[in-house]
């Protein structure tokens, strides 16, 4: 014992005298080399100390006549992958195991380091400013034994769950291949030339390979004279029960080891997966992200728009002192102009109740946020409201019944009744005799658009009101010329169309009073124009099976159909034959109870155009210059691409619609429930406004901007913050 003991304190001396030898006549070693430790001791032991770890390192290699080569390698590679801090640390730890200050405490340069810390370079060799804690003492004095201890592996059916590193890389070394080869090997038997090769090769259709020798005599051929039973392959082969258990265990050991392989590929994949749920949850954010910039641009574009109607009416009004801003609930010209305060108000809440009607709301409109407000009810009364108080101003007195539908333009209001006939108000002399008119003597009340006092200044010019006369009142024109309740009107400028339940038509000149075109909607169904199909459909709509699945007979000279119950069970009957129309310039669109929209040319009079789809009557309408949104009976709203003249998006709701308005952003609707619906176009997401608003369901409603205004059949007209 000890002649070895002298022989392996003899090799390593010989080896540490070769490096140090070594270390002394390169050049390049004296370069890299880092600065020596001032004391002596230190080096001796930094010296002894990388002999040994060299020597653990480069064990394998290691050969009498390579010793010399190794170490060179090692020498030289030192420099590189060790700092000249560690090699300090590594001299200075080596000489200080025994001393007391080797704890986790001490300095850097006096802790202990061992060749597994050197294995983790680099590290960080100081604790820094991190606070020591109790857990770190334990762990650090543990840190052998923990070393030492096998890794847990939980077994659930002879399969680890959480397979350790150094299994997982036993069950993929190839050795499943070599130990199935050897076991086939072991099964090969000494046997007659079959020809198997040959018969593979014909089978396949290939050549026969005429280098091959084939021995005719031991061939077993189909043609032979006798035969002979052979006797089994099997029965001349012994392997014996050392083999055969073998065998058995490393089959047993290639099964385990699939089963760990299945287990780190199923780790694999659900790390895989929850990855992808990740990334499938950054990408919603970010879709989220873009929607909401796409939004903000379709603001902009908005925006944009009303300015430059803005400036091209202020160039208007500066070359012509009489020139007035059109400004109406659907087609506003022009950026809307907001108090202040109201950017104080929360968004989605009613701040507003204006309740003095007995009956339910049957139309509504206003001249601008916070301006004037007209809404009728089926107690057939017509209410002028100013928005800045919520004060009545006054009453539009002279429909014998309901007021269905009107349209309100700066001062100028539009109504149409159920007695056929359409009136124009002229909103300035509501409530003039009335000493509780609030209408232009509250300064509050001068809009900020300033499109009251410039339509006081041009009254005398203004083409509507040119033949009204200060002794009529507030009604300055009556238009007679439709014989059944009149339920839809729009007009721009002097160019007034109206609906009604005659199943007609009407083009009026505001101006002169006089009905310049009438359009017949039952000589348009009887005379078919081009039908658009919709895409997902292999049925063609033709008018006639629109009709026959509405139950709707055109032959009566009263239109009426049951309209679905709303939310609260309360239902009516339909009587608006025409629900909507709509025209810009000579553009013209309506849509009418056998659930047909159709587009006329307001030049000819004919509908060129028919959009079917709906299997109800349609009850509103709008459109701009890309797409027309229609809503109906049948608790739809569909939106059609007037380029294509399909619909492009169909919006389903649990209750009839009766009221829609929308602009490049969301579509805001009434269907047959308490809260208003309001479609975002971007996400296409839902929301309801309900916060202070409607206890029954809402059937009118007008917005500009973020001010909304809607009617319910509370009996209530209900103000919103959008």
């Amino acid at each position: 014992m000890s002649h070895l003991g002298r022989g392996k304190d003899a090799d390593l001396g010989r080896n540490g005298s070769s490096s140090r030898g070594h270390k002394t006549s390169d050049p390049r070693e004296t370069r890299d080399s880092p600065t020596p430790v001032p004391s002596s001791s230190n080096a001796g032991g930094s010296r002894s100390t990388f002999t040994t770890v060299s020597n653990a390192v480069m064990a394998p290699f290691n050969h009498v006549q390579r010793t010399s080569n190794s170490m060179k390698i090692l020498s030289d590679l030192a420099p590189k992958i060790m700092t000249p801090r560690m090699i300090n640390d590594v001299a200075s730890a080596s000489s200080s195991r025994t001393h007391p200050s080797n704890s986790i405490l001490a300095p850097s340069s006096l802790r202990r380091i061992d060749f597994a810390t050197l294995g983790r370079a680099p590290m960080r060799l100081s604790l820094g400013s991190r606070r020591i804690s109790s857990r770190d003492l334990q762990i650090t004095e543990a840190t052998e034994e923990l070393l030492l201890e096998d890794i847990p592996e939980l077994e659930t059916d002879n399969v680890a769950s959480n397979v350790s590193l150094l299994r997982g890389f036993k069950a993929t070394v190839p050795s499943a291949e070599q130990g199935k080869a050897r076991r086939r090997k072991t099964r090969n038997v000494d046997a007659p030339h079959l020809g198997l090769k040959k018969m593979g090769q014909a089978a396949r259709g290939m050549l026969e390979d005429t280098d091959e020798a084939t021995d005719d005599s031991t061939s077993i051929r189909p043609g032979n004279v006798k035969r002979k039973p052979r006797s089994s392959l099997a029965a001349t082969v012994i392997l014996g029960k050392e083999e055969l258990s073998r065998q058995k265990d490393e089959i047993l050991l290639d099964k385990e080891n699939i089963l760990v392989r299945r287990s780190l590929i199923n780790a694999e994949i659900d790390e895989i997966t929850q990855k992808m749920a990740a990334l499938d949850a950054v990408r919603n954010q970010l879709q989220q992200n873009l929607l909401r910039i796409l939004e903000e641009e379709l603001e902009l574009d908005e925006e944009l728009e009303n300015v430059y109607e803005r400036l091209a009416y202020e160039e208007r009004s500066a070359s012509s002192v009489n020139a007035t801003m059109s400004r109406t609930g659907k087609r506003r010209k022009g950026p809307a102009f907001l108090p202040s305060e109201h950017d104080d108000l929360p968004p989605g809440v009613a701040f507003m109740t204006l309740a003095s009607h007995s009956a339910p709301i049957t139309a509504l409109d206003f001249s601008e946020p916070y301006g004037v407000l007209v809404s009728a009810s089926q107690d057939d009364s017509t209410r002028v409201w100013d928005l800045c108080t919520g004060d009545e101003i006054g009453r539009l007195k002279g429909h014998r019944g309901t007021v269905k539908c009107m349209q309100v333009d700066d001062s100028i209001c539009i109504t149409g009744g159920a007695d056929g006939s359409i009136r124009v108000w002229d909103l300035r002399r509501v409530g003039e005799d009335d000493d509780t008119s609030t209408l232009g003597e509250s300064p509050e009340l001068v809009h900020h658009s300033d499109t009251l006092d410039e339509g006081r200044a041009s009254s005398s010019s203004n083409p509507i009101l040119t033949d009204a006369s200060p002794d009529d009142g507030a009604c300055v024109r009556v238009l007679e010329g439709h014989s059944k309740a009149v339920s839809a009107l729009y007009f721009e400028d002097t160019c007034l169309v109206t609906g009604a339940s005659d199943k007609t038509l009407r083009q009026w000149d505001l101006s002169t009073g006089q009905c310049v075109l009438t359009m017949d909607i039952l000589w348009a169904i009887s005379h078919p124009t081009p039908i658009y199909s919709q895409p997902s459909s292999s049925y063609s709509y033709t008018p006639e099976d629109v009709l026959s699945a509405s139950s709707i007979n055109l032959t009566s000279s009263t239109f009426s159909v049951p309209a679905p119950p709303y939310a609260d069970g309360s239902w009516e009957m339909w009587q608006d034959f025409v629900g909507a129309l709509q025209f810009w310039g000579y553009a013209l669109v309506s849509g009418s109870g056998e659930g047909v929209v159709r587009m006329w040319d307001m030049r000819t009079g004919q509908a060129h155009r028919s959009l079917p789809g709906h299997t109800a009557p349609i009850t509103c309408l709008q459109f701009d210059e890309l797409h027309v949104v229609t809503g109906s009976l049948d608790k739809t709203i569909r939106v059609w691409d007037l380029r294509t003249g399909k619909a492009t998006e169909t919006i389903k709701y649990e209750y009839p619609v009766t009221d829609l308005q929308f602009d490049s952003r969301k579509i805001v609707a009434c269907s047959g429930e308490n809260g208003i619906k309001v479609y975002n176009r971007t996400t296409m997401q839902q929301s309801t406004l309900v916060i202070n608003g409607h206890t029954k369901p809402a059937e009118k409603l007008r917005y500009i901007d973020r001010y909304l205004v809607s009617g319910a059949r509370d009996n209530t007209v209900k103000i919103w913050s959008l």
